[in-house]
């Protein structure tokens, strides 16, 4: 079976075109966003503070020019998507890295055999470095900072999710009421009219894919971003060249010394022109790291720092034209190209949000912290690149909802500012502690990035906080909703899960049943699908009550999405044995990424599972016979050697029963990426005629030949009687509403429906 997607960011490591064919598409998806403020940035802030001398206007654009400086380019570009994830950005890829480092997971089910895992990369902090140690500990101890960190990654998805909704509707709209000093006539009804057509055409095209919607777009914003650059020359020449004094930093004093509380009310505008700066790092899965450094380094910077300036020179001539100011310093003849291009650029600005929305929703799926929703990977070669319907089309019913209700830019800038800077904040504090847990880079350096960018960013935070009553309020309502749905439906897993472990059946009443198990055993293999690592699920003992029979092959298989982006093919498999060996029973645990794609049919996996256990029962008869001609031989130095002379980390060539022995009874796995080779002399090497092997591979075809069934539970989760009323609240009506309507399990497992046999069962959290 070919796994799409396991070997996915091996293509980030690109030669120079194709790099640069990268950087092309980053100008599409990534940078409209912030490529389209200069559209309303000055026209919002000169909203609050009046143009009455050039230190109001060098001001202004003083601090746009170091905000953009500072924000995205120093911290984005180049600290912040260094702290990527194997490529991936974003802030659940964020909490994925911390999780690696240490166990903050809610969820229990990591493994030793986890870290076995050639991208896992762990470098656990050295006893040298105690701070990284107390970190760690104390993460690990407290179960409240555990909650902590989640709530903080759920509240910056949130936020991101929120962007999603809002850009749209503020970039549109801005673009389109460019029409109304032009068309006499052109009134509020029809800027919200043209601006509903246009949102829905845009999302009506995302089902394309990113790829074809960033090469369709990328000319359009290459364009968009030569107009800006050319046009700021323009103004520059013919207006006022002086305003490049507003390189010294000194005139953002002098601009809040004059106009003290209205500057500070200015800032909320002043933060409109880094919008978008998150989705550098949110779609960092669509691309690459260099590509986005390139685009925005040789690109977005300079031609952004033009704009401004261009439109500060024509302040400085036309004080009076902060109202259209984007469209009024356009030179003369050249409106209708430029309008046009502004409304392409100004759709095209909305996916980066959209895309970068579509990214955190996946990896928070895959982190169990979001409902299952259908995903469609629209890339062969980028498995990053995605499009989610449901998501999709809710942003668009919601996009329209807000241009319909607020009806100004004005007010959507409020709203726009809270959660820019809520996202940042969050990043902020994750990669801290991904510098102090990890990286661990100097502690004055490591609190260096907090103090500098996060003082900046809590600054634009009490800003824009003063405008919740003025639109404010919308992009907390939305986060604090989707905040909602993640932490209850991440609470009520973690509670089945841990229900689960409580109640598996023991595996002395396995015993006691004997081989038979109590029943009937037929020729087949059935497959139940379960979320334990460990033990036999109690929903294996509903179906030994409700079946006349069981088969005489049971795999209990586990689908499990590990804190890294990808996993390699080879490595992803745990197979090990459950029960004494006439039981013929199994346990296949099978790793994904939380970037992997699982496009495989039903046949392709039936496969490779029947091919990977027969290399694991082979495996298992050679470790059995090797320990056994080894204790006859008194050969332990040899056994010493053959172990030691293996590549380091290859947990493939370490004999079966060793490694059992050295993990907790449960836990144990053994990886099938290849076979056992060993340096030891060929008088102590297994034979390959083993009968209880041949007896054993055998049955195993036997069973093959007969079918596979499909065994799948379906849970119903409920509060105990004895629970809270809002446990009991969040659980049987919130989280169950939320299972009821997700995707079922039956379409996210991929099997097929003929082949399928389901038991209910309660679980009493």
């Amino acid at each position: 079976m070919e796994i799409a997607g396991s070997h996915a960011h091996d293509s980030k490591d690109l030669s120079v075109w194709p790099t640069l064919a990268l950087a092309f598409q980053t100008l599409g998806v990534v940078y409209g966003d912030m490529g389209t403020s200069p559209l309303y940035v000055f026209s919002d802030v000169f909203s609050k503070v009046p143009i009455e001398s050039d230190v109001d206007v060098l001001g202004a654009l003083s601090l746009v020019m170091y905000t953009i400086a500072l924000l995205p380019f120093a911290k984005y570009v180049f600290i912040v998507l260094k702290a990527n994830d194997n490529g991936e950005g974003g802030t659940f890829a964020l909490y994925s890295l911390i999780c690696r480092y240490a166990k903050v997971n809610l969820l229990p089910n990591r493994q030793v055999a986890d870290e076995q895992i050639s991208s896992f990369r762990l470098k656990l902090p050295t006893p040298e470095l105690e701070r990284a140690l107390n970190i760690k500990d104390s993460l690990e101890r407290r179960s409240s900072l555990k909650t902590l960190l989640l709530l903080l990654v759920l509240m910056g998805t949130s936020m991101i999710i929120g962007d999603g909704i809002l850009t749209p509707a503020m970039s549109v709209m801005s673009a389109v009421s460019g029409l109304q000093g032009e068309i006499r006539g052109f009134g509020t009804n029809a800027v919200v009219l043209v601006s509903v057509i246009i949102l829905v055409g845009l999302f009506s095209i995302q089902q394309f894919g990113t790829s074809k919607v960033g090469f369709t777009f990328a000319p359009a914003l290459a364009l968009w971003f030569f107009c800006l650059g050319s046009i700021g020359i323009y103004n520059l020449v013919k207006y006022d060249i002086t305003v490049l004094r507003a390189f010294n930093p000194a005139y953002v004093y002098l601009f809040f010394k004059k106009n003290s509380t209205q500057a500070w009310s200015a800032l909320g505008g002043c933060v409109l022109c880094i919008t978008g700066a998150e989705a550098m790092f949110a779609d960092l899965g669509h691309f690459s790291v260099r590509a986005i450094q390139i685009a925005f380094t040789c690109v977005v910077f300079p031609c952004l720092l033009l704009a401004y300036m261009g439109q500060a020179a024509y302040l400085m001539k036309h004080p009076h034209s902060t109202g259209r100011i984007f469209y009024d310093c356009v030179p003369d003849g050249l409106f209708w190209p430029v309008f046009v291009i502004a409304t392409l650029a100004a759709m095209i600005a909305s996916q980066a949000m959209i895309s970068a929305t579509f990214s955190c929703i996946k990896q928070s799926m895959a982190l169990g912290c979001f409902p299952r929703l259908k995903i469609i990977h629209t890339s062969r070669k980028l498995m990053g690149q995605i499009y989610i319907p449901v998501i999709n089309w809710f942003l668009m019913i919601m996009c329209v909802v807000v241009v319909a209700s607020f009806r100004s830019t004005t007010d959507i800038a409020n709203a726009y500012g809270i959660a820019e800077v809520g996202v940042m904040i969050v990043s902020t504090t994750l990669v801290t502690l991904v510098m102090l847990l990890i990286w661990q880079i100097n502690l004055f350096l490591a609190l260096c990035f907090p103090l500098v960018f996060g003082t900046v960013e809590l600054i634009y935070l009490s800003a824009v906080l003063t405008k919740i009553k003025d639109g404010g309020w919308l992009p907390l309502v939305f986060a604090s909703c989707f905040l909602c749905v993640m932490y209850v439906w991440n609470y009520g897993s973690v509670l089945k899960y841990q229900s689960e472990v409580r109640e598996k059946i023991s595996m002395d009443l396995m015993l006691d049943l004997g081989s038979s198990l109590g029943t009937v055993r037929v020729p087949g293999i059935g497959l139940l699908y379960n979320e334990l690592v460990q033990g036999v699920p109690s929903i294996f003992g509903q179906f030994l009550l409700s079946l006349p029979a069981i088969h005489s092959t049971v795999v209990f298989v586990c689908i499990k999405y590990v804190p890294i982006p990808v996993v390699p093919q080879e490595e992803r498999f745990l197979f090990r044995r459950v029960c004494p060996r006439d039981y013929h029973m199994f346990r296949c645990v099978a790793r994904y990424g939380y970037t992997d794609v699982r496009k495989e049919d039903h046949h392709s996996f039936e496969q490779l599972l029947v091919e990977s256990l027969e290399k694991f029962l082979r495996r298992e008869s050679q470790d059995l016979a090797l320990e056994s001609n080894l204790n006859d031989l008194d050969l332990d130095s040899v056994s010493v050697r053959s172990r030691d002379s293996d590549t380091a980390g290859d947990d493939l060539r370490i004999p079966l029963m060793w490694d059992q022995r050295l993990e907790e009874a449960g836990e144990a796995g053994t990886s099938l990426s290849g076979e056992t080779t060993s340096g030891l002399p060929s008088s102590v090497m297994p034979s390959d005629d083993d009968p209880s092997l041949e007896y054993e591979l055998s049955a195993l075809k036997e069973a093959m030949n007969s079918g596979f069934t499909y065994l799948l539970g379906h849970g119903d989760v409920r509060a105990k009687k004895n629970s809270w009323f809002i446990k009991k609240l969040a659980i049987n009506y919130f989280y169950a509403f939320l299972r009821r309507n997700c995707r079922a399990g039956t379409a996210n497992l991929r099997v097929p429906h003929m082949n399928i046999m389901q038991v209910g069962m309660t679980y009493m959290v």
